[in-house]
């Protein structure tokens, strides 16, 4: 399995522990950055995870940025992406079983990096139940297609 990671330089910290984590956990990661605490910009990052995941280069992605949630914006703007942000938990479990969330994003100025881990590895974990949350997943994609 592979996942695409990215960060600001607010979520950098936070990001190379998990990536340490990441491949502890035999997951084969692609780093598209930043690597240092120098200001830049969040959206351009997740655009490369967001980017990687839709064309199914990674099978996953993970953002960090503050609070995670200009990241989570930004990333839904990419066809294909379903990014959450999930400070808990019960949200990245659900966020997996009923809407197939492919990128989760968390803010490195508010979630502990041993409760990040945690996150990540329920989110990591949990797989898709299909269902009645299928057609819900695909009504979500159809948002996507221009409205005339």
């Amino acid at each position: 399995m592979r996942i695409a990671v990215g960060a600001d330089h607010a979520g950098w910290p936070l990001k190379e522990g998990l990536v340490r984590f990441l491949m502890d956990r035999g997951w084969d990661v692609e780093d598209f950055g930043t690597f240092n605490d120098e200001s830049v910009d969040y959206p351009d990052y997740a655009e490369k995870v967001g980017r990687a995941v839709s064309a199914g280069h990674a099978d996953r992605g993970l953002l960090l940025c503050g609070t995670g949630l200009g990241m989570c914006i930004s990333a839904n703007k990419v066809a294909g992406v379903r990014a959450v942000t999930a400070n808990d938990l019960m949200s990245a479990r659900l966020s997996r079983e009923h809407n197939d969330a492919n990128v989760l994003t968390m803010g490195a100025r508010t979630t502990a990096a041993a409760m990040a881990e945690e996150i990540l590895a329920v989110w990591l974990d949990t797989e898709f139940v299909g269902g009645r949350h299928q057609r819900r997943v695909e009504k979500i994609q159809n948002l996507e297609s221009p409205q005339f």
